[in-house]
Order: C-alpha cells, then structure tokens, then sequence
C-alpha cells in the first residue's frame, strides 16, 4: 500500500477515542461533556435538577421534578416527562421518556418511547422507534429498531 500511495495520515489535534461500542460512546460522550466544562461551559444547561454536565437541545421539552446528570446528553425534541431520573445517558431526536422512569447508562433511539415507572440500566441501547411498555425492568443489552418490549429484561441481550 505504501508503494502504491494508498496510506495516508492526518495529524489531529485534541483528544481522539473510538466509540464504536455502546459503552465507549457513552464514556466518550462523558469526556466531550467534560470538555465542554472547560472550553464552552455556557454550552451546557443549567436548572433546576441538574447536576454535573448535561447538555439540552433547546427543542427538548423537561418535565417537573426531573434529576438530570451527569453526563446527560437530550436531542432535539425529545419529551423527558415529570419526575424522571437520567444519569450518563444519551437521548436522541423525538424520543419520549414517561413519567418517573429511571435511566442509567442508556442510549436511547430516535422516536423511541419508555413507559411510565420504567428502570434500565447496565449499557441499555434502544434502537429507532423502540417502545418499553410501562413498569419494566431492563438489563442491559441492546434492542433492534422497531421493536416493543413487553416483559422485562433482566439479563443483558440483543432483542430481535
């Protein structure tokens, strides 16, 4: 390859981490929020329940009597309802998070919707338009996109 000029390098400056896997993503994610903290702090939110870094897009609608952070990161018009709890997960676009669920670890898919009192936890993915039906329990592992879950998980899988 060297012989025939097909490597090529680039020199970046900063911090640079591969987040191909859930669990990199969302400690990468904490080290960006991190940074941020330092670089641009007024990027980050600031109000009532938050602690640590969190970042909101201004499009996010965030219930009553939320506890958000650290390293939360919530998409643009994502619903996150009254009394949620959400601590080192990522929320993308239009997902909806029901009253008083409990996320830890967690990435949360496009479109997505978590049920009312639900709790997940140990590097949780939700795929797009995933829905977790109310008062569930999941641990772990990831769900493909377009699915609903309608018992808990309490063993870390793949749910296809």
């Amino acid at each position: 390859m060297v012989t025939e000029g097909q490597l090529y390098a680039m020199p970046l400056s900063g911090y640079w981490m591969d987040v191909g896997q859930p669990k990199d993503f969302l400690t990468g994610m904490g080290m960006y929020l991190n940074s941020l903290r330092h670089k641009s702090p007024d990027k980050l939110y600031n109000g009532p329940g938050v602690v640590g870094n969190v970042l909101i897009d201004h499009t996010a609608t965030i219930g009553k009597d939320c506890r958000i952070g650290p390293n939360v990161t919530i998409g643009p018009g994502v619903t996150l309802s009254d009394g949620c709890c959400v601590k080192r997960t990522t929320i993308l676009r239009e997902a909806i998070v029901k009253e008083h669920s409990w996320l830890d670890k967690c990435i949360i898919g496009w479109k997505s919707v978590v049920g009312r009192w639900v709790r997940m936890e140990n590097t949780t993915v939700l795929g797009e338009d995933v829905i977790v039906k109310d008062e569930l329990y999941v641990n772990g592992g990831q769900v493909l996109p377009h699915k609903s879950i309608a018992t808990s998980v309490t063993e870390p899988q793949v749910i296809m």
